[in-house]
């Protein structure tokens, strides 16, 4: 073996071995949703549009939380990596970390307290804010629980122990399947709440996962010895604030480019309720895709910040990740072209005639998704490998010109111009993250240049 492949083939070990349970988490925290989307396309198709208002709206909004609280894993990572008052400095980061998640979710329960008044003013149907509204209204309590759960998973990513939370999600997604089932249709007695009940579901599911990381990291030897509660009314303005300076600028990142999707839903909705239909199912399935890049992101941030001062350990981390992340993409890709009745099929009945308008548009949806598969795998691992290098306002900046400047201004051109409809909409979001995955990639391999691999 080359002393070249010798140094490179443990990199890729570790990634998989830190990636896997990662990847696993984040589709079993994806699957929450995508349960609820599977029952409410049994419902009807209005019960799915205003599902997929709601949903969108709260990821939205949810999305930039997450970023906030995406500024823990480095700060952890980090600290453990200079080893010197690592349990000190792990404690002050997850204690203030769920502070600033109460913070945040403050002014984000004000707008989804009024989410319907908000789609309607950006042109949707009233009839289906009305149902993005009774979904929203028990949906939006979810919050604050899961940010606690990312917050405790953070410190497991951290200290490369991610199969707790894996483990965890997993009897989420059982949990909240059987409660959405419940109370969506009402059987077992229990009432027929419809879009309500999908909501009450999944903030139940998010409780549950938070208390069950509680168990683990106070029950745990490994992970007992930090006390993490110890201090948790202990006021630290000096770390709390470092929380919010490191993790609003990813938070801004990832609303930007969860805003493009956002705003083809809302111009889907535009278009008539079957694109809106069309558009929900291709989207869960490139979310699902999405989750491997994603996870590889977050073990990119990981072992880079654990890397600390060794230049080559960290470029080497993360070019593994960037590797591995862009090869599944391309996989992925390749089977939205070639077998995209299959993928529709798990969502919808595709021999239905009622259903032919959707299909149709659906599998020229899923074409138009393959363009952009590499490009988005290869921006989520790239923004990733610089938060852990601390890096966040450069990206936000790169990403703002990406999706807003060029990418959505030109989808929009398309689709109502044009004359490409849907089609236009989602060429626009390729162009987009086509272009940020190229300007991320290059500022990466700028930062890390000097690296001797």
């Amino acid at each position: 073996m080359s002393p070249r492949l010798s140094r490179w083939l443990p990199e890729f070990r570790a990634s998989l071995a830190l990636g896997w349970p990662l990847i696993l988490t984040n589709l079993a925290q994806l699957a929450l949703t995508t349960t609820d989307v599977l029952l409410l396309a049994r419902l009807s198709p209005t019960a799915l549009a205003a599902g997929t208002l709601a949903t969108g709206l709260y990821h939205v909004l949810s999305i930039f939380c997450l970023g906030l609280i995406a500024a823990t894993i480095p700060m952890i990572a980090s600290a453990l990596g200079k080893r010197r008052h690592a349990m000190r400095d792990v404690r002050r980061t997850v204690t203030q970390g769920l502070w600033a998640a109460v913070l945040i979710c403050l002014p984000i329960w004000l707008l989804t307290s009024n989410a319907d008044h908000l789609l309607i003013a950006l042109g949707q149907r009233p009839e289906l804010a009305a149902g993005a509204f009774e979904l929203m209204h028990t949906l939006q309590w979810a919050l604050l629980p899961h940010l606690g759960y990312l917050v405790l998973r953070s410190f497991l990513s951290a200290m490369e122990q991610p199969r707790w939370a894996l483990l965890v999600a997993a009897g989420a997604i059982v949990f909240n399947a059987l409660a959405a089932w419940l109370l969506i249709f009402g059987h077992a007695g229990f009432p027929a709440l419809g879009l309500a009940g999908a909501g009450i579901a999944s903030t139940a599911s998010s409780t549950l996962m938070f208390l069950g990381l509680v168990v683990v990291v106070t029950r745990q030897r490994r992970f007992r010895r930090f006390h993490l509660f110890g201090n948790l009314f202990a006021r630290d303005r000096e770390r709390l604030v470092a929380i919010f300076k490191l993790g609003l600028p990813i938070g801004v990142t990832l609303v930007l480019e969860a805003l493009i999707f956002y705003g083809a839903v809302v111009m889907m909705g535009w278009i008539g309720s079957h694109a809106l239909a069309a558009h929900a199912i291709a989207m869960q399935l490139i979310s699902l895709c999405f989750m491997v890049p994603l996870g590889l992101g977050q073990v990119a941030t990981v072992r880079v910040a654990r890397a600390g001062a060794n230049a080559a350990a960290a470029r080497r981390a993360g070019w593994a990740a960037w590797m591995l992340g862009v090869g599944f993409m391309a996989v992925s890709a390749l089977a939205m072209l070639t077998m995209p009745m299959v993928l529709i099929g798990a969502f919808l009945n595709v021999n239905d005639p009622a259903n032919l308008a959707i299909v149709s548009l659906a599998v020229k949806l899923l074409a138009c998704a393959a363009l952009f598969q590499i490009a988005d795998g290869a921006q989520a691992v790239s923004a990733g490998m610089l938060r852990g290098l601390h890096d966040t306002r450069v990206p936000m900046l790169l990403a703002a010109v990406g999706y807003w400047v060029l990418g959505v201004p030109f989808g929009a051109f398309l689709a109502f111009w044009v004359g490409l409809g849907g089609v236009g909409v989602w060429l626009g979001m390729a162009t987009g993250l086509t272009i940020v995955a190229g300007l991320l990639t290059r500022r990466w391999a700028k930062l890390s240049r000097l690296a001797h691999v």
